[in-house]
């Protein structure tokens, strides 16, 4: 196939790959402790020219997702983990959490153009991006990629549906980035509303799982869906390619698969916590714990990549999760008792209705006229999401101190 891979990095030897990783890490190591004071309190000890294999970056300490927001509350606005001063970078950003996140200049900053061309996309196609474009990163870090590749994108942003499907019927992109879910959303509204969105061929979702249910609805649609898994803090982790068999690594990222609450690597085929190294200057991720859950699968992957494979997300190694592309943490459920000092225990249910996430919490309280809808807005305006809640009675929820509990099969 011509142009198959984005570039000769995908296909180079293993070996190689790791002699250049590792070289390039070493360079990383010292500019972090030298350039970020976090980097350099948490990296005190640590000679940067010794960290030359994965058994020894398995000694560097792991920092958690869960901690940035303490970091940067106490260091603002990076926690003193970014290698340069606010305003020398193009955007500045905001992710729930709150996590801050900075997007340095140049293209494809977060280099997901490598997995647009693994789904399809090449130059001169039109991408509908369904990505929120305010405060947070998601918009930006696939339109880099798509712009990077010679693509034109229509900056659709969240919500506003019909006005959408106005959008695709006029512009007839291609390709279409979003989450999972939304674009049967766009896709069933066109239905009801009369327009033709048949121009959409292939999609690059992100943010959520990609049910086998949901992405075989859009091959029957004439779709090819695939997907890629990125945060914001590190950009790309990992894509699929046409081979549909795992994520395949980004060239950009040293991954490592832990025991959950440790730093300690498990043997491939084990499920355990996703740890990310980034190779960024400008924003350097040093053994990042992201809180999900994959396992590295053996053998090379059919497409003729090289770098190693993931089994894709396969739930939370904590109670966090991710509802509609958002995370949902344990500290807001504390935030709705804390508003709600009438209520005893409260758990957050997620489970799938449809073809949609969908979230109940379930309260302990004396059913009280409109205390569910009292409840309600704030569950909408802690987690910005809606949700149902259930007033049940006092003693009724287990005793075993979850607060979330994500009843979606990954299978």
């Amino acid at each position: 196939m011509k142009n198959q891979y984005y570039d000769k990095l995908e296909t180079r030897r293993p070996a190689a790959r790791e002699r250049a990783q590792f070289a390039d890490l070493i360079v990383l190591l010292k500019q972090a402790r030298k350039k970020a004071s976090g980097w350099g309190e948490r990296l005190a000890e640590v000679k940067p020219a010794s960290i030359v294999s994965r058994e020894l970056l398995a000694t560097l300490p792991v920092l958690r997702k869960s901690e940035l927001p303490a970091l940067q509350a106490a260091n603002p606005p990076f926690g003193g983990l970014a290698t340069r001063p606010c305003g020398e970078y193009g955007r500045v950003l905001m992710s729930p959490g709150p996590i801050f996140e900075p997007e340095g200049k140049g293209d494809d900053y977060w280099r997901t153009a490598r997995a647009f061309h693994a789904a399809g996309f090449r130059k001169g196609d039109v991408v509908h991006n369904s990505f929120a474009y305010h405060l947070s990163p998601g918009a930006f870090v696939m339109e880099g990629g798509a712009r990077a590749i010679g693509c034109a994108v229509v900056p659709a942003g969240i919500g506003n549906t019909e006005m959408q499907v106005e959008a695709i019927a006029h512009y007839r992109p291609s390709g279409f980035t979003g989450t999972p879910d939304y674009l049967k959303t766009l896709l069933d509204a066109g239905a009801q509303m009369g327009k033709d969105l048949a121009s959409l061929k292939r999609a690059l979702v992100s943010g959520g799982a990609l049910f086998p249910a949901l992405r075989q609805g859009y091959a029957d649609r004439g779709i090819n869906c695939l997907q890629c898994y990125c945060i914001a803090e590190v950009g790309l982790i990992a894509y699929e390619s046409e081979a549909a068999e795992g994520m395949v690594v980004d060239e950009g990222i040293i991954l490592e698969i832990v025991r959950p609450g440790t730093g300690d690597p498990v043997s491939d085929g084990e499920v355990g916590e996703v740890v990310v190294t980034s190779l960024n200057p400008d924003y350097p991720m040093i053994r990042l714990a992201t809180g999900d859950l994959s396992a590295v699968m053996t053998g090379a992957s059919p497409c003729g990549r090289t770098n190693k494979r993931i089994k894709g997300w396969l739930g939370r190694a904590d109670q966090a999760t991710k509802v509609k592309a958002l995370f949902v943490r344990p500290e807001m459920v504390a935030e709705i008792a804390r508003r709600h000092p009438e209520l005893k225990r409260l758990r957050l249910v997620v489970k799938r209705e449809g073809a949609q996430d969908a979230m109940t919490l379930r309260a302990e309280g004396t059913l009280q006229t409109g205390l569910a809808e009292r409840v309600s807005e704030t569950l909408q305006g802690v987690t910005k999401l809606k949700g149902v809640v259930e007033i049940v009675p006092p003693g009724s929820l287990p005793n075993d101190g979850k607060v979330i509990e994500d009843e979606r099969s990954y299978a």
